[in-house]
């Protein structure tokens, strides 16, 4: 790989998060084309209960749903991930007007658009590639002028952020939609044993998700780990009310990222994601500090997750 190949600000991150005491790297270096794919199996797993509890709420409470955004609705989903879940939104919406996905994986990104457009002939579909965590500009375009916006953030993304991270992206959130409101997927406190059996499925998948991290930041970063030198861990974290996935080293070893050193000891751990679970009360109190109120939740039977419409306080 040339030195031109390398994404700088890519660098930069990786670097520092390798940096810290416990060294860190976000979960968005999950997402290469290999990445997406592995995730998409993961929400197909039997042990992997969000997708299926999130879809289930979206079915039943879709008209509901459907209803509380109204008609005429500009859609920007931060993050586009499944498919099906913004089917089952577009298909209860009365005559949405377009469909802006952001993702960071552009290959994954590109591929669900052209999907969407394929099956929403009347619908403009204006796929943006980007940090959906940072500031961003949506597109220039005609359909956008005067429109009303309506923000989807499905999956529980938000809990893959710390408190101060997740506050923070709801007030980018609030800044992008300009006015709009924004639905959100919002996983919530059960018992301990679903939650790790959701992490560490039998076969493995989750643990292949980990470990592609690594391969997809030799690419990125020029760097050279050895994912057979590491091993997938997840456990939860009952003091600070999350899921965390980390990458062991199983010996000691050297790792280079663009010429630059770290050390790593036998058992010594990256980092690479936190999945926190709210109280609906919980999640109400943080998202009023990001200058929104909650006007909607729906809940399944089992309160296992939730989907909250909110708008500008």
């Amino acid at each position: 790989m040339s030195d031109g190949d390398i994404d700088p600000d890519a660098l930069t991150e990786v670097l520092a998060g390798l940096s810290l005491p416990q060294k860190t790297l976000s979960p968005k270096f999950f997402y290469d084309a290999h990445g997406s794919a592995l995730f998409e199996e993961i929400m197909r797993l039997p042990e992997y209960y969000p997708t299926r509890t999130e879809l289930g709420i979206l079915r039943q409470h879709g008209p509901e749903i459907g209803r509380a955004i109204g008609p005429d609705a500009v859609i920007v989903e931060f993050g586009a991930g499944n498919v099906e879940k913004i089917r089952l939104l577009l298909d209860v919406l009365e005559q949405p007007r377009a469909f802006v996905p952001i993702d960071i994986s552009g290959d994954h990104l590109n591929e669900a658009a052209a999907a969407l457009d394929a099956a929403y002939p009347g619908l403009t579909v204006l796929p943006v590639t980007g940090d959906f965590t940072k500031p961003l500009a949506l597109p220039e375009h005609p359909v956008l002028q005067g429109a009303r916006l309506t923000g989807f953030f499905p999956g529980s993304t938000i809990g893959n952020f710390l408190p101060d991270e997740a506050e923070a992206f709801l007030a980018t959130a609030r800044a992008v939609l300009r006015g709009g409101d924004l639905l959100i997927g919002v996983d919530l406190v059960k018992d301990e044993r679903v939650l790790h059996a959701a992490y560490n499925d039998a076969a493995g998948v989750t643990a292949a998700f980990n470990l592609n991290m690594l391969t997809h930041l030799n690419r990125l970063v020029r760097a050279d780990f050895d994912p057979d030198r590491f091993e997938h861990r997840a456990f939860y974290n009952a003091e600070l009310g999350r899921i965390e996935m980390h990458l062991v080293s199983t010996l000691g070893q050297i790792v280079q990222v663009d010429g630059q050193v770290f050390a790593f000891t036998a058992g010594e751990t990256i980092h690479t994601e936190c999945s926190h679970k709210y109280t609906l009360a919980g999640f109400a109190a943080m998202s009023a500090k990001a200058g929104w109120r909650t006007a909607r939740t729906w809940c399944d039977a089992k309160s296992w997750f939730s989907l909250h419409l909110l708008t500008p306080a």
